[in-house]
């Protein structure tokens, strides 16, 4: 009996991990023979590597090197006090920044394991997009002003938005928990390719709710062609139990959107909250996540791809009419 028990306990521990794999029945495209070298680019190894004694020479090599990023964007843009030569000196010798620096050194090393992920989401890019460029990652700090973007071929990733959510350094009155829980080294890469893939996507083309969440939900149909192992709730900045919560409601989700009408709501006021970062969703239990618009439009997107299969991701990509997709969709949730 006790053998029996050793078994079934073991067996039902094989199925639940099994059950929260993330690449659980997928069609998952195998890569491995496209080559991808990304080139990851130390802007803050750089930067607090200055000689403080020749700060005008030092700054001149830096923006040779960085012209397109230092010139264009870290300086005018993410950080333009530092366009006064003596701010510029005071941040990179300052104690704070060092600090901070230092922990991003801790938390990341030598970036080996980080462009490993890279040159594996590329690779599910360069399959799905064979003609669009691979960005240039540069990685950076900036005590705490900007995270992940894209720019003129570069994809900029803030190390500092990343040292995890319980890090001292991330003010609750800037930084609330539900936006604190998508601050970890597990979320780096989900963050990186939201930005990549909202860039291959655009601009919704209404303001209606439909269009947003058809919008967002290309975005993350995107991301996980591009991250297929990673676990859903790291896309989606969730929570387990919160994801678990949108699979299991999700009828009540769509029924609360018809009853109420949102689908062609443009009050920004009305429907912010349904497709932006926020603790919940108003108007649902307090256990339902925010964004479940982005999440009710994944689906939609997803019900779509599978009666047309044939369609590419550029196809879809290039698909401006949401109505026309939710239409042909046929999305009925169970």
């Amino acid at each position: 009996m006790t053998r029996s028990i050793a078994f079934t306990c073991l067996l039902l521990s094989i199925l639940l991990v099994y059950a929260c794999l993330p690449d659980k029945g997928k069609n998952i495209p195998d890569v491995s023979n496209i080559e991808m070298d990304v080139n990851i680019r130390q802007f803050e190894k750089d930067l607090f590597a200055i000689d403080t004694n020749n700060i005008s020479t030092e700054r001149r090599a830096l923006l040779k090197k960085y012209p397109v990023f230092m010139k264009e964007l870290y300086l005018p843009r993410i950080l333009p006090a530092l366009q006064d030569t003596a701010i510029f000196a005071s941040f990179i010798t300052s104690e704070p920044m060092r600090k901070l620096k230092d922990t991003c050194d801790q938390v990341f090393g030598d970036v080996s394991e980080l462009k490993m992920s890279f040159d594996e989401a590329f690779r599910f890019h360069k399959h799905y997009f064979p003609n669009k460029p691979i960005p240039d990652v540069v990685t950076f700090i900036s005590e705490y002003t900007l995270g992940v973007f894209t720019y003129e071929g570069i994809l900029g990733v803030g190390l500092d938005f990343f040292l995890g959510e319980n890090y001292p350094g991330y003010d609750p009155s800037f930084f609330p928990q539900y936006i604190r829980r998508g601050m970890s080294k597990d979320h780096l890469m989900a963050k990186s390719m939201e930005a990549v893939a909202s860039d291959l996507v655009g601009e919704p083309r209404g303001e209606k709710l439909l269009d947003l969440m058809i919008n967002n939900g290309k975005i993350l149909y995107v991301m996980d062609c591009l991250l297929p192992h990673t676990p859903d709730s790291i896309r989606l900045g969730y929570t387990a139990a919160q994801t678990k919560w949108c699979n299991d409601n999700e009828l009540q989700i769509w029924a609360h959107f018809l009853k109420e009408e949102l689908l062609y709501e443009t009050q920004l006021r009305d429907i912010r909250k349904l497709v932006e970062h926020s603790p919940r969703s108003p108007g649902m239990p307090p256990e339902s996540p925010g964004r479940t618009a982005n999440w009710t439009g994944w689906q939609i997107v997803k019900a779509y791809m599978k009666r047309y299969p044939e369609t590419t991701l550029q196809q879809l990509i290039d698909n401006r009419d949401a109505q026309m997709i939710l239409n042909k969709a046929k999305y009925k949730p169970s």
